[in-house]
């Protein structure tokens, strides 16, 4: 067993964390083919999506509470292993109404991994540091995204699309494996939560009316709205609309992946200087300004690659710097019940992505337009979220450093 501390230890974390990314953005380059495949319209297909961030968004409140009486380590083995079930189950379909439904099974799975990782370092950081780490972990899991869309392409130009889902399962079986014999269960005995309806109830119902924790929430919930906007879109708008390749489709993705490395590498070297809300701030005038000028681009009809791209590498830099101030923010006033906030807090998290997801699908007309003008009006909402909630109610805890873990 690792130490919980260890660098190591934060590698496994990211990685099994990788796997809600790795779920969706594999995938992307096969969507027009799934939607020829099955005789389906972009809506249907984009529905494998909406039902995937749907399902991840209800299992969290389900986890982090079994995680906060049960521990972290057997609730997180066994989401691997349900992952793993339905992986097979999407290589196996045979129409889009069998693939929407293993999809939500998936998810069911999937959501063990990204919640309870976050419940994990607040389980054994203070919350400031629990900042730095998370925009650490979230450099190392970018590498999933950087890498799955590339890999996904390859595989509906060499094999089919049924293969991508048979290596999810196998990633998620291996991640279960890993985290069985290699992290130690993080949760304090005294800190485990009874399993009790009314209690459950109570603990939502203070986390949810805390000011802060709905301050950095509804912020996360819009920049990751904005995210899910352009994973809903991206493929349709770059390969069908603009005529990349499917094979290389994920070298266009990693331009947004450099992006996003940026902007968390870029939290941690700020963060020796600036408190965590004013780099929350600075990352959300970036995401603000990359997709204003994306939306700017498409109203202009300038139909290009690049006239996507590198607007999104923009707004995803912006994104890395907010995503770690507003996971740690939110769970900043919660040491004891971090499993029940990281569930709320990915719940409204993922709510936000399958709004946003759908109404691109719902919308999309042949041109980068509706995609560009839902990104630049979720980071309109994330900064107006910071104005009005996060700059009145920061988290004490988080500012100061002084809670313990």
């Amino acid at each position: 067993m690792l130490a919980l501390t260890s660098i190591w230890t934060t590698i496994l974390l990211a990685a099994a964390v990788a796997l809600g990314p790795l779920a969706v953005d594999m995938y992307l380059p096969a969507l027009p083919q799934i939607g020829a495949d099955f005789h389906a319209g972009t809506d249907q297909v984009q529905l494998t999506l909406s039902v995937y961030l749907a399902g991840f968004a209800i299992a969290q409140l389900i986890c982090g509470p079994l995680a906060d009486r049960f521990g972290r380590k057997p609730i997180m083995i066994g989401g691997f292993l349900l992952f793993t079930v339905a992986s097979i189950g999407c290589a196996m379909a045979n129409n889009i109404e069998t693939l929407q439904l293993f999809r939500f099974l998936q998810a069911l799975g999937g959501s063990a991994g990204p919640v309870l990782g976050r419940a994990i370092i607040r389980d054994i950081y203070t919350p400031r540091e629990a900042a730095k780490i998370l925009a650490l972990l979230a450099s190392i899991m970018a590498l999933a995204p950087a890498v799955a869309p590339t890999l996904g392409g390859l595989m509906v130009g060499g094999l089919s699309w049924h293969w991508i889902f048979i290596a999810m399962g196998g990633y998620a079986l291996v991640m279960a494996a890993v985290t069985a014999f290699g992290i130690p269960e993080p949760l304090k005995p005294e800190y485990r939560q009874p399993l009790r309806l009314c209690h459950l109830f109570a603990n939502y119902r203070r986390i949810s009316t805390d000011a802060s924790f709905i301050g950095y929430t509804l912020t996360n919930a819009a920049i990751y709205g904005g995210l899910f906007a352009f994973l809903s879109g991206a493929s349709f708008v770059l390969i069908d609309v603009l005529g990349v390749q499917p094979e290389h489709f994920g070298f266009y993705f990693a331009a947004i992946v450099v992006g996003y490395i940026a902007g968390n590498l870029g939290s941690i070297r700020l963060a020796r200087y600036l408190g965590p809300d004013q780099i929350l701030f600075y990352g959300l005038i970036t995401a603000l300004a990359g997709g204003a000028i994306m939306a700017l681009l498409a109203y202009q009809q300038v139909y290009s690659p690049w006239a996507v791209m590198i607007p999104q590498a923009i707004f995803m830099a912006g994104t890395g710097l907010v995503l770690p101030q507003c996971m740690a923010g939110a769970l900043a006033n919660f040491p004891t019940m971090a499993g029940s906030a990281s569930a709320l807090f990915g719940f409204t998290q993922m709510t936000a992505a399958a709004i946003a997801g759908a109404i691109v699908g719902a919308l999309h007309n042949g041109t980068p337009m509706v995609m560009a003008t839902v990104i630049a009006a979720c980071a309109g909402l994330a900064m107006i979220g910071y104005l009005l909630l996060v700059q009145r109610h920061p988290a004490k805890a988080f500012e100061t450093g002084k809670a313990s873990a």
